[in-house]
């Protein structure tokens, strides 16, 4: 029995938003669980605080236009999925520490990779899914912004090291293990040489998680470009990694293997911190 019982999928108004919800809807069906929409976005007049010293009248103008963003994104909400599968919930003003306090009652974060130019900072703030990520302690799978039509993972590349992070993100990810038709863990030398790494077999193993175990040596400055070509030369539609980060730390403190492939991944990833 699956232990993924309650999945939370951040909406806003970006297209991308239509693919996490209809992922969410699938994964919910897939393991018993219930999904839930929650619309937090950056309201207008958070993002542009000066404009109401251009008279009084531009306050109402921006509640409409949020309404407006509002609409949008529930149209396409109830397009993209069955309101009965998926409940829907809306916040506004401090998408942050909204989705963070939602997160602390789900399983599973259904996130999305930041779009490229300008469009991409309309709804939340550039830091959004890694402060999400490092504040709630949640597992977040965050969908690349390429990504036009969701699947359940069937393919999947496990980073594997022996720490904290890498423990609780594939602990969280489990329930998509169980349900994969291949798993690979790969696990790099950074100069240190590679421990013996058979207990995280055994664990998976233990788990009903059969997976073959790849050795590979670190290149320097390199990590997580090395990491994305590794789990394309795998065609895996899934990559599961610890989360690296401090505190309340924003996407500056993130270290540079997390950095870089919130920045260039091209297909789903769970991250754990």
């Amino acid at each position: 029995m699956s232990t993924l019982k309650t999945i939370l999928v951040h909406a806003d108004g970006t297209p991308q938003s239509a693919v996490r919800l209809r992922l969410g809807e699938r994964l919910a069906a897939a393991h018993g669980a219930t999904a839930r929409a929650l619309y937090a976005v950056t309201s207008s007049l958070t993002r542009f605080p000066m404009a109401l010293a251009a008279g009084a009248d531009i306050g109402p103008t921006l509640v409409e236009l949020d309404q407006q963003r509002r609409d949008a994104a529930h149209a396409q909400y109830a397009a993209a999925v069955d309101p009965r599968r998926v409940a829907w919930q809306e916040v506004t003003d401090l998408p942050v520490a909204d989705m963070v306090r939602a997160a602390f009652y789900a399983d599973l974060l259904l996130l999305g990779q930041r779009p490229p130019g300008p469009t991409g900072a309309a709804d939340v703030p550039g830091d959004f899914v890694s402060s999400v990520i490092l504040d709630s302690g949640r597992p977040a799978l965050v969908l690349p912004h390429v990504l036009l039509e969701p699947v359940l993972p069937r393919r999947v590349l496990v980073a594997w090291k022996a720490t904290r992070e890498s423990a609780r993100a594939v602990t969280a990810a489990l329930p998509l293990l169980q349900q994969a038709e291949s798993v690979q863990v790969v696990v790099f030398d950074e100069g240190e040489g590679i421990r013996d790494e058979q207990p995280i077999s055994g664990y998976l193993a233990a788990h009903g998680v059969s997976a073959t175990l790849k050795k590979e040596v670190a290149l320097e400055h390199e990590l997580g470009a090395q990491l994305l070509s590794l789990a394309a030369d795998a065609q895996a539609d899934l990559l599961v990694m610890g989360c690296y980060g401090h505190g309340r730390a924003r996407e500056w403190a993130l270290g540079g293997v997390t950095r870089t492939v919130l920045a260039s991944m091209t297909l789903p990833v769970l991250f754990s911190h």
